[in-house]
């Protein structure tokens, strides 16, 4: 099984804790950043990063949804990790100052991918989608920031 990696990254119109903060918080902002991909949202523990404990599926096709229940630490100022309990997916989030009232808000989802051929799609075709489904995401963070 070889490692797959999906990554996408945008420049916000907002400083760097507002973006952070939109995106720590579990129990407001976020659920309203999750485009159609994503259902059955609910916050389990916690509420605002570090502790939090939230379920969602995720249908990146139409064939396949993931059930993830994801536990939300903060490593580091700026940085916000989703590991999930189900799979060995792990989404981090990075937001860093990027000029004069912006930030560039950075996420990369890594998991463990399936062997043989259907490994050789889901590495060649996963990430493009996650990136499409998470670039939805960042677009609506940046709306939702940039008012």
């Amino acid at each position: 099984m070889a490692q797959v990696e999906a990554t996408t990254e945008r420049i916000i119109a907002a400083d760097a804790e507002t973006v952070f903060d939109a995106l720590a918080d579990y129990s407001g902002t976020r659920a309203k950043l999750l485009p159609e991909h994503f259902s059955e949202y609910e916050v389990r523990e916690g509420g605002d990063g570090e502790g939090t404990l939230v379920h969602w599926k995720l249908q990146a096709t139409s064939k396949r949804v993931r059930d993830c229940l994801l536990e939300v630490t903060e490593p580091t100022d700026g940085q916000l990790v989703e590991k999930d309990r189900n799979s060995s997916m792990v989404t981090t989030w990075i937001v860093t100052p990027a000029g004069e009232g912006k930030s560039r808000a950075v996420v990369t989802t890594v998991w463990d991918g399936a062997g043989g051929v259907g490994g050789f799609f889901e590495r060649t075709f996963a990430p493009k989608g996650l990136g499409r489904i998470y670039d939805a995401v960042l677009a609506k963070l940046a709306d939702e920031v940039e008012k």
